[in-house]
């Protein structure tokens, strides 16, 4: 886009001083003459660059000129500072190095009244640390950046989506797919989209490739994906699934969580128990995940899943329960 191109020649030109226009040219990955037209651009718009003539000329701008975000406040650039730096925040549906870029700009761009102190506060704020006071967060998901790339910008464009999808327990299949926007929660990401009109939530880690193609993706112009992602939810979790209410201990409690199809609440109990309320795919798949915990675990309900761990506990008594 042009303003950002702009904005990108005017930050090279503070940051290393005079430079002719094919350097400029190089640099913004554009042509001399294009680069000629945006200085005149500048200019016209106000900002204060001038040509020097002769072997060492260039560029440059007059000296101590200074862009500044009207308008963004201290706080507002503390907010963006913060939000920059946390965790996990560089993956987000691969645009790390825009983020990174963007950081940049904003804190040239502050007045300098502000840049100090927002960029000193900010290092005062930790947002999403690798580990908490209970115990490790899970490694986040990863996706390859070409196929992140590719699905970004077909969601962005409204382009139609092949996608190499691997789903559970199932060999990989190409998916020509509508991609309505995307998704992060809890360190993973997902692509909600339609297939041939229906429904479809696709985990981004388990996207092997995926390709945009040209045709217009069939969907509304418009997104509310706040409500789109909560029927979703909705839909998911009103299925054949399994709702279990269980104790856990704080320093399992990420085992327990990786291993639910969904978390829907968690709160802490008087003995420093966790009582969280997850969702399996089944009855088997419950007792299996739960065995796991062993006595880090205890199940309230349902009351079957109680009976089916029991005896399971019971049996293994039994088998050792004879001495040796």
């Amino acid at each position: 886009m042009r303003a950002d191109r702009l904005v990108s020649l005017v930050l090279l030109l503070r940051q290393r001083g005079r430079l002719t226009a094919d350097t400029l040219a190089r640099e913004l990955e554009v042509s001399t003459r294009t680069v000629l037209r945006d200085i005149e651009a500048l200019s016209a718009a106000g900002v204060p660059v001038y040509a020097e003539r002769g072997r060492n000329g260039g560029f440059a701008l007059l000296p101590g000129f200074r862009t500044e975000l009207t308008g963004l406040n201290h706080d507002e650039a503390l907010a963006l500072l913060t939000a920059g730096s946390g965790r996990g925040g560089e993956q987000v549906f691969g645009l790390g190095s825009a983020l990174a870029s963007a950081m940049r700009k904003v804190t040239d761009a502050l007045p300098e009244s502000h840049r100090a102190t927002a960029s000193d506060a900010a290092r005062r704020f930790l947002v999403e640390p690798e580990t908490d006071l209970l115990s490790r967060r899970p490694v986040p998901e990863e996706v390859a950046g070409a196929t992140m790339t590719g699905i970004r910008r077909a969601v962005l464009a409204g382009h139609r989506l092949r996608i190499h999808y691997a789903a559970t327990d199932q060999a990989p299949q190409w998916r020509t797919v509508d991609p309505i926007g995307l998704v992060t929660v809890r360190d993973r990401s997902y692509l909600l989209a339609t297939r041939s009109g229906a429904d479809r939530t696709y985990r981004l880690s388990r996207v092997l490739d995926a390709e945009e193609l040209s045709e217009p993706a069939r969907r509304p112009d418009q997104v509310d994906l706040d409500r789109v992602w909560r029927e979703r939810c909705a839909q998911f979790l009103s299925g054949d699934h399994i709702a279990v209410l269980v104790r856990v201990a704080p320093q399992r409690r990420e085992d327990l969580m990786s291993s639910a199809v969904a978390v829907r609440a968690t709160a802490p109990d008087p003995d420093g128990r966790l009582r969280l309320e997850v969702t399996y795919q089944d009855l088997r798949h419950a007792e299996w995940a739960l065995w796991q915990l062993g006595t880090d675990a205890e199940v309230l309900a349902p009351g079957p899943l109680r009976t089916a761990l029991r005896d399971r506990a019971t049996a293994l008594a039994s088998l050792y329960g004879g001495g040796g």
